[in-house]
């Protein structure tokens, strides 16, 4: 049997907002955005799966999905001078390529692994080597679940970690990341 090609790289899925008229594509209207550039970039990091919120256990995550919660990212990020990336991968060597784009361009990543979060160490080394704050973040409460959800091997690499806020949890995020950001303290 002949050997076979790796697949492709998979295509990354960037979620942006929705645009009507009148708004730019984070659905703010023109009076909303910020006139000056951007201080630094956020990298939001989707793990596995992120891709169903909306769909895949509301009960847990709820029912707004993953271009909502981008948008609020987007919106905070830019209240605090910030502009905000976002890449949504169901593979580990995507969110991993990503990290490693980031390193010397992004100013911080948060980071929602999904599954990833309990086995990934190769995305646990990519992040090590970014030299910005990383914010891990979960819709979920991990603590409160299921026992094999209460270790993160991204925790011991994160600047700090939001969890069990539900979607409000990406606004603290990028609130934690623009607190750091300010205070010129990202050590971990």
């Amino acid at each position: 049997m002949p050997p076979q090609e790796p697949p492709a790289r998979p295509e990354l899925t960037v979620v942006p907002g929705t645009a009507d008229a009148g708004t730019d594509w984070t659905g703010r209207r023109q009076e909303e955005i910020p006139e000056r550039a951007p201080d630094g970039i956020v990298l939001l990091l989707s793990g596995p799966n992120l891709s169903l919120l909306g769909q895949r256990q509301p009960e847990i995550y709820g029912r707004d999905t993953l271009a909502d919660h981008v948008a609020k990212a987007t919106m905070a990020a830019a209240e605090h001078g910030l502009a905000l990336e976002h890449v949504q991968s169901d593979y580990e060597g995507a969110l991993i390529e990503a990290v490693h784009e980031a390193r010397g361009r992004a100013a911080a990543i948060v980071v929602n692994p999904g599954a990833l979060t309990h086995y990934s160490w190769s995305l646990h080394d990519a992040l090590a080597a970014f030299e910005g704050p990383i914010v891990e973040l979960h819709i979920s409460n991990p603590k409160r679940r299921e026992a094999w959800r209460h270790v993160s091997v991204v925790t011991p690499v994160a600047t700090g970690v939001i969890g069990g806020f539900g979607g409000d949890g990406y606004r603290l995020a990028i609130e934690a990341v623009a607190a750091i950001l300010r205070a010129g303290r990202h050590s971990r």
